[in-house]
């Protein structure tokens, strides 16, 4: 956390500061483990005021802050960054705050608890090296059933941990992952190169679904309560899983079978052995 349908939400919660200027940057005083940021603090402090921000966009988990330099911020936020315009949640994990010249929406934060978050001030030509397709397989919105299947058809890695592959396709993580499996019924453990053409149709039209559905809930806060909107408001997204965390839970499609648990790659995933059957 977060993943696609939380960051998509932090950029639509701050789409407001598009047309701002950049007045200050500041990173307040942080005693705990600080985040990656490149160029120096100094040198952002130097170049990022006086710079307008023309765009806001999302390239898989990132935001993205095109400037009026030809420069971009990359803010990544990991495990527990949040892009906020509402005071944070406490000022102990504020990494970073951008003082704007806009009455309405003044500053924008960096927050993140556990300080695995990063910023990056690149140039656009930069920008298409780093993130562009060489490094990122393409949007999880925006694939189609084609791309993927040709994308994975011959790997020989588990359906659930090539998914969360962000340079076969970007934006899935863990949660999303074991929700995508479930409504497009297959089995998270099935090889990718033992899927049929039709169920690639089903997982791509899952990813839609779940997504924009997640999207609309304006994203997933967990139980540890970390993940706000741009507002510092709760997502909903979790009292609509299916299959996340809710092991030994009736599935809600077949209504019988519990919610099963295994380990992948380090990871929980969470599945329905009735609905999602795997192939021998």
């Amino acid at each position: 956390m977060p993943e696609l349908p939380e960051v998509e939400t932090m950029k639509r919660g701050i789409s407001s500061v598009v047309g701002c200027r950049i007045a200050k940057v500041k990173f307040p005083p942080c005693r705990l483990k600080p985040i990656s940021v490149k160029p120096s603090r100094d040198q952002l402090r130097r170049h990022l005021p006086g710079c307008k921000i023309e765009t806001i966009h999302r390239i898989g988990k990132r935001i993205v802050l095109g400037l009026s330099s030809e420069q971009s911020v990359i803010i990544e936020p990991r495990m527990t960054g949040l892009i906020l315009l509402s005071d944070p949640p406490n000022s102990t994990h504020l990494r970073l705050g951008l003082r704007l010249e806009s009455e309405t929406t003044p500053w924008l934060w960096f927050w993140d608890r556990r300080g695995l978050g990063t910023l990056q001030l690149i140039s656009n030509e930069q920008l298409e090296i780093r993130l562009g397709s060489r490094h990122l397989g393409p949007d999880a919105l925006s694939i189609s059933a084609s791309d993927l299947y040709e994308c994975l058809k011959a790997s020989r890695r588990e359906i659930k941990v090539a998914l969360l592959d962000q340079k076969a396709v970007a934006g899935i993580g863990n949660l999303y992952a074991s929700e995508i499996l479930h409504v497009a019924k297959i089995h998270p453990q099935q090889r990718c190169d033992q899927l049929t053409k039709n169920q690639y149709k089903r997982i791509q039209a899952a990813m839609r679904e779940v997504l924009n559905e997640a999207i609309y809930y304006e994203g997933s806060t967990l139980s540890d309560g970390t993940y706000r909107n741009a507002l510092n408001q709760t997502g909903s997204y979790q009292n609509h899983h299916r299959v996340y965390n809710l092991t030994d839970q009736p599935c809600p499609r077949c209504k019988t079978h519990l919610i099963d648990r295994i380990v992948q790659a380090q990871r929980s995933t969470f599945f329905c052995e009735k609905c999602q059957k795997r192939r021998p």
